[in-house]
């Protein structure tokens, strides 16, 4: 269980909400703390000198954190107007997937095609570390495709018996060509053919909050493109580093992956 010790106002103190359970307290999961009235301005959140989502909640300004992936148990510091709140972060175990990938090239890369993904990897994380000041309404996401949602995120990832970084998406099953619609209203960051991505979407829904999609046969839209939850943005395909034709969606806050579970509608 992971707590919240307030080192200034009471007024701080954790959301009670779908979105705050102590099951989204963890590694890959989010805090959700209320941090002042909306009679006043939206106060300055950040963690490890990155700034955090802030948006209104009834009459209540509240600073959304995202926990990373790889956070140790123990203590994470969020700045409110520069004063320190205390996260206590409990340990999560992740299973292990193992698969076995046809293509070699996707599990030992040569100078060249390293190379491309790190050409490829300054483009994301260009993306997924931005901070556009657009006010955000919700996190709530609409699901992109219909589909059995795997709860592989977080898994520790072996390619043939090779370890590889954890998952950090979720994984939607769906058939080749099957339309994949925008979870949620934004603005379309990037797009490209990746080498272990495939034809990606990336859309940034404000203040650090984007989503991820991967894998697409097709892609619908372009960059800077303003689009709307339902939207059609592509085809699910089988692109990149794939065993068969789905959906990779991903989603992350202050530059963090964030298990996408949390967000989708249920």
């Amino acid at each position: 269980m992971i707590k919240i010790r307030l080192s200034f106002a009471a007024l701080v103190a954790l959301t009670a909400s779908a979105l705050a359970t102590e099951q989204s307290l963890r590694p890959g999961g989010i805090a959700i703390i209320e941090i002042g009235s909306t009679d006043v301005a939206a106060p300055a959140a950040s963690m490890d000198d990155k700034p955090l989502l802030v948006m209104q909640r009834g009459e209540k300004w509240v600073a959304v954190a995202g926990i990373p992936l790889d956070t140790e148990p123990g203590k994470l510091l969020i700045s409110i107007n520069g004063q320190e709140t205390i996260i206590d972060v409990a340990e999560h175990a992740y299973r292990e997937q193992r698969l076995t990938v046809e293509n070699k090239s996707f599990v030992d890369q040569n100078q060249k095609q390293l190379d491309r993904i790190w050409s490829e990897r300054k483009i994301i994380d260009a993306v997924l570390t931005s901070f556009t000041e657009s006010p955000v309404g919700g996190l709530t996401l609409a699901a992109p495709v219909p589909g059995t949602q795997s709860s592989s995120f977080g898994y520790r990832r072996f390619f043939n018996d090779q370890p590889r970084s954890p998952h950090k998406g979720m994984d939607i099953s769906a058939g080749n060509g099957e339309p994949i619609a925008a979870s949620r209203t934004g603005v379309i960051a990037a797009t490209g053919n990746y080498f272990f991505n495939g034809n990606t979407v990336l859309i940034d829904h404000g203040q650090g909050f984007v989503s991820m999609y991967c894998h697409m046969s097709e892609i619908a839209v372009e960059e800077d493109q303003q689009i709307k939850t339902g939207d059609i943005i592509g085809a699910v395909g089988s692109t990149g580093r794939v065993t068969g034709p789905h959906l990779h969606f991903g989603t992350y806050l202050n530059g963090t992956a964030i298990d996408p579970a949390i967000f989708i509608e249920k």
